[in-house]
């Protein structure tokens, strides 16, 4: 059924509405059910009060896409998500119609795009002025803040940067489940992959196998949900040397270092796949790093259960790299979290393996053990060598949710 259009402050001069709301259509199955949300925002509203909030502002697409299930494409234009102790409202561009409202738990206001600023005219109409208002720093640029004060005149502002990022590090059960699911996708990628790989083709011709693989395998799990953003990065030879260096038209060659990364993308939510490959065999040198970094990968793996801090577990793989002569060749953390996030958004930096990360994990956290050693090219072994997996925090260890093998006995291809 289409819902014919509320205008609200309309704008009798150009007849034209600053915001109006457009429910087109019946509301559509989102990845989680109702009642996944309604916790979601409940606990939410708890953080509001004990932080004396009245309207919770978001803009990020993580926290848009967590609380609402609404996942936007901004293409340049600002999306919110307003949250009151009544309302849940989405705020979204009138080019994207009615798919925002179809597609989000709660309410949705669609703003106009005829004069500047129709957002925060869309925002006011829910928070109204004068109130306590939060926000993210971490995603509010410093001209959008200078609206939301312009606009919403908050009587306090708050930040809730961080009290929504440590809600978001603690999985569901029904956020566990689809985690599962997108670590299997990604497995499927990765023999997809492997198969692909041979000497003469190129990095793209893999990648795509890789990716259409995934792709399909989504729209088999999940039929009902949206499909977008699934991606592979397949790197070789020097390009190895970075863990996001994106594909090229490289020729692959025998003796070739390969890294496979596989990224499903499911209404939200990312898993990855990390693999060291070689093309049909692998010299000495390389092999000695590929081994060692596999060493310091289960190592890592061993250590990650609750009651271990971020930088306990760093201190301890670093120790492992240093006594092999190799920490000078590490690339970056040695892992992070997995939920609501993307190579675009999301990503919660309180639960990453690094030296200055002093959070202690607990059960129902996911994080990945990724470990990584960049050798520069000209030097033996040279390349970038990588392995990872996905972890989730038991309540007397972990549960490696990744399936594809790694190692020389299965990774050694083509």
């Amino acid at each position: 059924m289409t819902v014919v259009p509320n205008y609200q402050n309309f704008n009798a001069a150009t007849a034209r509405p600053d915001f109006y709301r457009f429910h087109n259509g019946e509301k559509a199955p989102l990845q989680f059910a109702e009642a996944e949300y309604e916790a979601r925002v409940a606990k939410l509203r708890k953080i509001l009060i004990d932080l004396g909030v009245e309207a919770a502002v978001f803009t990020s697409m993580h926290n848009i896409s967590y609380y609402s299930g609404f996942t936007y494409c901004s293409f340049g234009r600002p999306y919110g998500l307003v949250v009151t102790a009544s309302d849940c409202v989405t705020i979204s561009a009138g080019i994207d119609a009615g798919q925002p409202w179809r597609r989000c738990y709660g309410d949705n206001i669609t703003y106009t795009d005829w004069q500047r600023d129709n957002f925060w005219r869309a925002i006011l109409s829910v928070t109204g002025a004068g109130k306590a208002i939060g926000y993210e720093s971490d995603h509010l640029s410093l001209l959008q803040k200078g609206k939301l004060d312009a606009f919403l005149k908050p009587s306090k502002a708050v930040d809730l940067y961080e009290a929504t990022m440590r809600q978001r590090m603690h999985k569901s059960a029904a956020e566990l489940e689809m985690i599962r699911a997108g670590a299997a996708v990604a497995d499927v990628g990765g023999y997809a992959i492997r198969d692909a790989v041979k000497e003469g083709v190129r990095e793209i011709d893999v990648a795509m196998a890789g990716r259409d693989a995934m792709e399909l395998e989504i729209a088999k799990r999940f039929p009902e949900a949206e499909y977008r953003d699934t991606w592979v990065w397949f790197q070789s030879g020097i390009n190895t040397d970075g863990a996001h260096n994106p594909v090229t038209g490289r020729v692959l060659q025998r003796g070739d270092i390969l890294s496979l990364n596989t990224f499903p993308m499911i209404s939200g939510y990312y898993t990855a796949l990390e693999r060291t490959m070689f093309v049909g065999e692998v010299d000495g040198a390389s092999l000695k790093i590929w081994e060692a970094n596999i060493g310091a990968h289960e190592l890592g793996i061993s250590l990650l259960k609750p009651g271990a801090s971020c930088a306990e577990v760093t201190h301890q793989i670093n120790q492992f790299f240093a006594e092999r002569d190799l920490l000078q060749y590490r690339s970056f953390g040695y892992g992070h979290s997995f939920g609501v996030l993307s190579h675009y958004y999301g990503r919660e930096a309180g639960l990453e393996l690094r030296e200055d990360i002093d959070t202690v994990l607990e059960p129902g956290m996911v994080i990945s053990m990724e470990p990584m050693l960049t050798i520069a090219d000209g030097q033996p072994g040279a390349g970038g060598y990588r392995e990872h997996d996905i972890l989730i925090i038991t309540e007397d260890g972990n549960e490696n949710i990744t399936g594809y093998p790694y190692g020389p006995e299965f990774n050694v291809v083509g």
